[in-house]
């Protein structure tokens, strides 16, 4: 059995084809509406968030083989525990990570290398600025954004109560969430950009199937400024954004 970090949808559909393939698949999540997915396509899952010490415990009970470490690029904290893990554990760990997009330097592009730099760099040019980075860090952007004059803070993200709950806490007003789930169209995003009248969007470069294109394109034909997040800097050791270089490996470690 593989124990697979999944993350995104696409890795969910990379879990299937794991398998399909023949080697078993424990999947972990953090929310029950994830796992509920996975469960529905015939998974495994395993909901929560695990510590090093509880993926090797898992492991070891399980009798898992391999890690596959398919959490969302931005999911820092998830794949250092992972590595840790399955370096403790004595099992081999790799990395699929989404394909970046292949966008093109522009004028009203500026990307950053965190979202520090991303909050200091918006409350410098102030406007309505729509958050699309989610929850987990909306309190860095209200910290430097709300409150400032002639600046509005928008912030879109999933539709949970728990996010609801974090919104009301840190003073983001309910008139300025936008709760939905994606992808969206180019055609939904200028609308919201449009409906708000955004000056400013602040996305992460988590690739096509996150659908970053679209909302940059929007953005970009409005002629609204984006800040982009670049992707971290970690060094995963094996790496692939193939599918099938992810079977591959499988098949020489495990066969």
């Amino acid at each position: 059995m593989i124990l697979f970090l999944a993350g995104t949808s696409d890795a969910r559909e990379l879990a299937l084809r794991i398998q399909g393939a023949g080697y078993p698949v424990l999947a972990t999540v953090v929310t029950d509406n994830a796992a509920k997915q996975l469960e529905k396509a015939g998974l495994t899952a395993h909901v929560g968030r695990l510590t090093a010490a509880d993926m090797v415990r898992l492991i070891r009970e399980r009798q898992l083989r391999a890690i596959v470490d398919g959490s969302h690029p931005y999911a820092v904290e998830a794949s250092r525990t992972a590595k840790a893990a399955a370096e403790e554990a004595g099992v081999p760990y790799l990395r699929y990570e989404r394909a970046g997009s292949e966008m093109e330097e522009h004028e009203l592009i500026t990307v950053v290398d965190d979202y520090e730099q991303a909050a200091e760099l918006a409350a410098e040019k102030r406007g309505v600025v729509m958050l699309t980075t989610g929850s987990k860090t909306l309190h860095i952007f209200a910290e430097k954004l709300l409150g400032l004059p002639d600046t509005t803070l928008v912030a879109r993200m999933l539709p949970r109560k728990d996010n609801m709950v974090k919104c009301e806490e840190l003073g983001v007003e309910q008139r300025n969430i936008v709760a939905m789930q994606g992808p969206f169209s180019k055609e939904l995003n200028q609308a919201l950009y449009r409906h708000y009248g955004v000056t400013l969007m602040i996305t992460k470069e988590s690739g096509k199937e996150g659908a970053v294109d679209e909302k940059v394109a929007a953005a970009l034909d409005m002629g609204i400024e984006v800040i982009m997040i670049g992707r971290p800097d970690i060094d995963y050791g094996t790496v692939t954004s193939d599918p099938g270089d992810v079977l591959r490996q499988l098949d020489e470690w495990l066969k």
